[in-house]
């Protein structure tokens, strides 16, 4: 038996998008063997209790993606509740709040969740719980889980949902300090910034907090906002008109004084001199601001450029971009700028979204259309291969295993891309930033030849892998392949379309066999790719987890079980 055997080297920046697939090699099975030398605990006999889901997992995987099963289902995101946090209730009731709040920051602040909204939720329970210290845990934390308002917005609704039905309201002494702080901690000019741009969110606003903390200013500079937010600009103009105010309450002012003069011009003119000298954001304009082409074309510029890419589609049908103009030459001068993709770490995975929701030429709801404009997708290419800088070796021992058995021609639901090129990407990412990464691809009840070579593109690629002949799915032939021919894996990942098939041993059984004879630790995920929230697996075995559909998040989920985080 034969495994393709990928490469780990980067290719250079100026790769294209079309000559998309690593470079791939056939070796013997047997030319990698189990490691004595494996930086991994050694299971205890059969492996079984090593493997128990705890309260504590559980709670992980709730705070990475609002679930506390094995199974993460791509962009969906409904509203967390009472019923998806037993384990949370559990631990808050052994009295060990104080650790939930610290995994609580951990995956707020470390970017290791998913969805955030599960953060919040824990957080508002831990500061309404009967035990002091970890309210008080809770209530430290605030400033650190909730970085902006439209967080600060969510945790106080969170409070607002928890309590309703209980005759207490929620803004005891310890929130009101908590919320004050919150504001008095903040930089002046970051925090005039903050609420100009987002005001209200889920049926709270700056106005409310403020007035229902009791918040005391900490300095001249705070006043001034707190003034300006809940009395209103004009109010401020005859506070601070003749007096002499410190250097830092004259930039807000100024700040304040722009974000108003902007609010009230009709000049396209002044508005788009205003958003270049100040770096205005859309929040912050009027909505006739936003019929302007002009317009659009400054925001452009300095648009976070996550954002950027999210609206091309749009910006390309309103003529906002047009082609062969010198604002899309800039635009696509930004988009594949090494330092601009570094600055926004932004993945890969994220620019092929784009690329091919904007290749699409048609929004998936209402009825945007637009001719895509090839130098943009030009650029999109080129920023592909150079996001890979963006993606930090988790540093495991991987087997990416594609199944071919069923066609994958299909698309991964809620994007634009088809399953042979969401399963080609999956593998680009693990075999451009892992130095230990093996590609298999199978069908047929088998391992198979797969002809593939660098100098393919993306489509040709697939197309390679959709002709090799259909049969039944057996998705524990990749980990039966690592046991019979000793290869050292510590994670598992299998790309298949159809979450049901038929197979002689369980992936999860054929795991146990593996984890016994190598004495390794390793995981599994199984990845149905245009599943929309079937089991692919039901085990109890924290080392395994199911993945429905497939999104950026999807990766996320991937590197948290890799790093023992979920």
């Amino acid at each position: 038996m034969w495994g393709f055997v990928v490469s780990g080297r980067r290719r250079p920046a100026g790769s294209q998008l079309s000559n998309a697939l690593p470079k791939v090699t056939m070796e013997p099975s047997g030319s990698t063997t189990i490691s004595s030398s494996s930086n991994h605990t050694l299971n205890s006999a059969g492996g079984d209790c090593a493997w128990e889901v705890s309260d504590k997992t559980r709670l992980c995987r709730f705070l990475c993606y609002g679930s506390e099963g094995d199974i993460y289902t791509a962009r969906e995101e409904g509203r967390v509740s009472m019923e998806s946090a037993g384990a949370l209730l559990s631990l808050l009731q052994e009295g060990r709040g104080a650790e939930v709040v610290e995994e609580v920051k951990r995956f707020a602040q470390d970017g290791q969740a998913v969805r955030l909204g599960p953060s919040f939720f824990a957080l508002a329970l831990c500061s309404q719980h009967s035990e002091l210290k970890t309210r008080q845990a809770a209530f430290k934390a605030l400033k650190e889980v909730c970085r902006d308002p439209a967080h600060l917005f969510s945790f106080i609704q969170y409070k607002k949902e928890l309590k309703e039905g209980m005759k207490c309201g929620i803004w005891g002494r310890a929130l009101r300090k908590a919320v004050s702080d919150w504001y008095n901690e903040q930089d002046a000019v970051s925090l005039a910034a903050a609420v100009t741009k987002c005001k209200q969110r889920v049926g709270w606003s700056h106005q409310d907090l403020l007035r229902l903390s009791h918040t005391k200013p900490a300095n001249e500079a705070i006043a001034l906002i707190s003034k300006y937010v809940t009395k209103g600009w004009k109010e401020v103009q005859a506070a601070y008109a003749d007096k002499e105010n410190s250097e830092v309450v004259v930039k807000v002012l100024s700040y304040l004084e722009v974000v108003e003069k902007v609010k009230h011009s009709c000049d396209e003119t002044e508005v788009i001199n205003l958003i270049e000298e100040h770096k205005l954001e859309r929040e912050q304009l009027l909505t006739d601001h936003l019929k302007s082409k002009q317009v659009w074309r400054a925001l452009l510029k300095e648009m976070p450029l996550q954002a950027v890419l999210r609206i091309l589609g749009r910006m390309t049908s309103n003529k906002t971009i047009e082609l062969g103009s010198s604002e899309t030459q800039a635009l696509c001068d930004r988009i594949q700028s090494e330092m601009a993709l570094k600055k926004a770490k932004i993945h890969p995975f994220s620019i092929l979204l784009a690329s091919e929701n904007y290749k699409r030429g048609q929004g998936f709801q209402g009825k945007t259309k637009w001719e895509p404009d090839s130098s943009i997708l030009k650029a999109m290419d080129s920023a592909f291969y150079k996001s890979f800088m963006n993606v930090e070796p988790v540093g495991k021992r991987f087997v990416v295993a594609v199944d071919v058995s069923t066609s994958l021609s299909s698309i991964v639901p809620g994007t634009s891309i088809s399953t042979a090129v969401a399963a080609a990407a999956v593998t680009m990412i693990f075999a451009r930033t892992e130095t230990d990464t093996h590609v298999l691809a199978y069908s047929e009840g088998a391992l198979v030849p797969c002809s593939v070579s660098a100098d393919m593109t993306l489509a040709q690629t697939a197309v390679e892998l959709v002709k090799i002949p259909a049969g039944s799915t057996d998705c524990s032939l990749p980990i039966t392949w690592a046991t019979e021919n000793d290869k050292a894996v510590d994670m598992f990942i299998i790309l298949t379309n159809n979450p049901l098939w038929t197979f002689t041993s369980s992936p999860v059984a054929s795991l146990k066999k593996y984890r016994q004879k190598s004495g390794l630790n390793s995981k599994l995920v199984m990845c149905g790719l245009t599943s929309i929230g079937h089991a692919i697996a039901d085990t109890e075995d924290r080392g395994v987890l199911s993945i429905c559909g497939f999104d950026l998040g999807a990766l996320s989920v991937i590197r948290n079980l890799a790093q023992d985080l979920i």
